[in-house]
């Protein structure tokens, strides 16, 4: 399916965002943003072909169904500017999806957004949705940390916290893609998807910054679940090693919507798209964009 690049301005930052449009024109699905984590651009998360992987690319697979579909790289990520001497932090994220979400929905003509986050994305979706309740009509929140409680890949993570602290960005190499598939459970992602996952990553990054892991590893909590008031589901990997369960419940308990839905994907680890379990994330997604409003709310 064809793409279509385009750009925004935060400031004097130039962000590079990546389109993909339902067949026939105008979306009645709706529109969709997808926010990547700390890792990896977007392109390389939501747009990944893969030969063999049927429906490998979830833009594709979600703008073959009606939806107008985009991702956004961050600051400090991909095509987008990686000139400022900043670390990009979890609120430096919060800032491009303010800007992102200005340019999309005008050139989508809509006025408000499906929004869908991974990992230290789901943080900057969710900041974002603290803000801008206006612009978000339902919020996808997958492999999100509230506290950090209960999380094994945190609690080794914060052992090299300094050495985040001390630098802008941290280097990324395939040994590193390859970790984030070995840490939590073994077998969740096959090999030619990993190495897929790897070389589009490295196409566009030999590093990425250190932001979001100091803030991961420091500063939780950064949201407040009390102010987010959009319909808003939560989805946990089964062997997720970030997303601690108990952690998530109770964030989601808070969450004052009774438009809200917690959902375990089994056999899943932490980055769902590139899983063997994809398609099962794919419905999970859909069933929730799609959701009917209620006709009675009591």
């Amino acid at each position: 399916m064809h793409g279509t690049e385009h750009w925004t301005t935060k400031g004097d930052v130039r962000l590079f965002l990546w389109r993909k449009a339902a067949p026939d024109g105008p979306a009645p699905q709706g529109t969709v943003l997808f926010v990547h984590g700390s890792s990896m651009a977007s392109q390389p998360t939501f747009d990944l072909h893969v030969p063999g992987r049927p429906h490998s690319s979830v833009m594709d697979w979600f703008a073959a169904r009606g939806f107008d579909t985009w991702c956004l790289d961050n600051e400090g990520y991909g095509r987008s500017d990686k000139q400022r001497p900043i670390n990009f932090d979890i609120s430096n994220g919060a800032d491009d999806l303010d800007v992102a979400s200005q340019y999309v929905l005008k050139n989508a003509g809509m006025k408000k957004l499906l929004m869908y986050g991974i990992s230290s994305g789901a943080l900057k979706a969710a900041l974002f949705a603290e803000r801008h309740p206006e612009r978000v009509a339902r919020l996808a929140l997958d492999a999100f940390v509230w506290t950090g409680e209960g999380s094994p890949t945190l609690a080794e993570r914060r052992k090299r916290l300094p050495e985040f602290i001390a630098k802008n960005r941290r280097p990324i190499d395939r040994a590193f893609v390859q970790s984030i598939f070995a840490r939590d459970h073994p077998d969740t992602a096959d090999a030619a998807t990993v190495s897929a996952f790897a070389d589009a990553i490295l196409a566009l990054d030999d590093s990425v910054p250190t932001g979001t892991y100091v803030d991961m590893c420091s500063r939780l909590p950064l949201v407040d679940p009390a102010r987010i008031t959009v319909p808003t589901i939560v989805m946990r990997g089964q062997y997720d090693g970030i997303a601690g369960f108990d952690d998530l419940i109770e964030f989601f308990k808070r969450l004052p919507s009774p438009d809200k839905q917690f959902c375990v994907m089994p056999g899943i680890s932490h980055a769902s798209f590139q899983q063997k379990n994809y398609l099962m994330v794919y419905h999970i997604l859909h069933a929730f964009f799609t959701q009917p409003e209620p006709a009675y709310r009591g």
